[in-house]
C-alpha cells in the first residue's frame, strides 16, 4: 500500500519532540551534539538568551535526562557546564529525522 503524501507529513510531524520543538532547547542540543560540554554563559550568549529563560530551558532538558550538568567553581565563580546524554543525543537525532521527513514531504513551488 502507498503512502500518501499527506500520511508521511503526518508521520513525520507525530515523530517530532515536543520537549525540542522550542528554539532554544533544540538550539542547545544542536550546540552541545558537536562538543564536549559548553557553560551556561556560553550556551546564553549564543542562543540569545537571558539568564532566567535558559536556565528554564536547560532545567527541563536536564530533568528529562537530555543534559548532563556539572558545577564546579571557577575563580571561585559557580560555573555550570552542560553536556549532551546519550539519551539526548538519540533524541536530537529522532527529531532532526523527523523534521527532514516533514521538510522532504513538503511541497513548495
Amino acid at each position: 500500500m502507498k503512502i500518501t503524501h499527506s500520511e508521511a507529513t503526518a508521520s513525520g510531524l507525530a515523530q517530532l519532540d515536543k520537549l525540542l520543538e522550542h528554539r532554544s532547547r533544540l538550539g542547545a542540543c544542536v550546540l552541545l551534539a558537536d562538543v564536549d560540554a559548553l557553560n551556561f554563559s556560553r550556551l546564553k550568549r549564543l542562543l540569545k538568551e537571558t539568564d532566567g529563560n535558559m536556565g528554564a530551558h536547560l532545567r527541563k532538558l536536564e530533568d528529562t535526562g537530555y543534559l548532563c550538568v556539572d558545577k564546579r567553581f571557577e575563580n571561585r565563580k559557580p560555573v555550570s557546564w552542560y553536556s549532551l546524554t546519550k539519551k539526548g543525543r538519540s533524541a536530537l537525532t529522532s527529531h532532526i529525522k523527523a523534521l527532514q521527513a516533514v521538510i522532504g514531504s513538503a511541497r513548495i513551488e
